[in-house]
């Protein structure tokens, strides 16, 4: 049986950071110089999508807990929901694609995988949370269907409806 021919595993010493370039300064500089100490000081966790014959990065995002304030959510949500003042919630803080994988919908398979992997944990989460960099990834988010979350250029799409869209377990 053959080995599938990339994998999404936690980011560990062992990988190469220094060679990975996705295009966007800010996040190659992250993840070539803080998303190490971002793990170990419990802030943030990072995964990566390598190829498994290379062990090349294609690809790789940061999940990180967080909430969300009931009163910015719509009102149609907001409705079937307890009265809490805040909803727990995942960031997804960076999602990468390097230059050399680009146009193979790796970020959109970093996305599933990302959403797969909060509805999996033991812990609940109602909604995964972005911050688009600019407005390719805003483009990007909404089209998996991410809407805004006023004030700021935050958007949100509850778990259930993530689940839905990249039809996982």
């Amino acid at each position: 049986m053959n080995a599938a021919p990339f994998v999404v595993n936690a980011l560990s010493t062992t990988h190469d950071r220094a060679s990975f370039a996705c295009g966007v300064e800010p996040l190659d500089r992250y993840f070539r110089q803080q998303a190490s100490q971002d793990i170990r000081r419990r802030i943030a966790t990072c995964f990566v999508l390598t190829e498994s014959s290379t062990g090349v990065i294609a690809g790789y995002y940061t999940l990180a807990a967080t909430n969300v304030l009931t009163t910015a959510l719509p009102e149609a949500i907001t409705a079937k929901l307890p009265r809490y003042a805040a909803l727990p919630a995942v960031l997804i803080g960076r999602l990468a694609v390097s230059t050399a994988f680009r146009g193979q919908k790796f970020g959109s398979a970093l996305l599933a995988d990302a959403i797969t992997r909060v509805a999996r944990a033991d812990i609940e989460t109602y909604a995964v949370l972005v911050d688009p960099k600019d407005a390719a990834a805003e483009r990007f988010y909404r089209h998996h269907g991410f809407v805004d979350l006023p004030p700021d250029r935050r958007m949100f799409i509850p778990i259930e409806s993530a689940l839905r869209c990249f039809r996982a377990p």
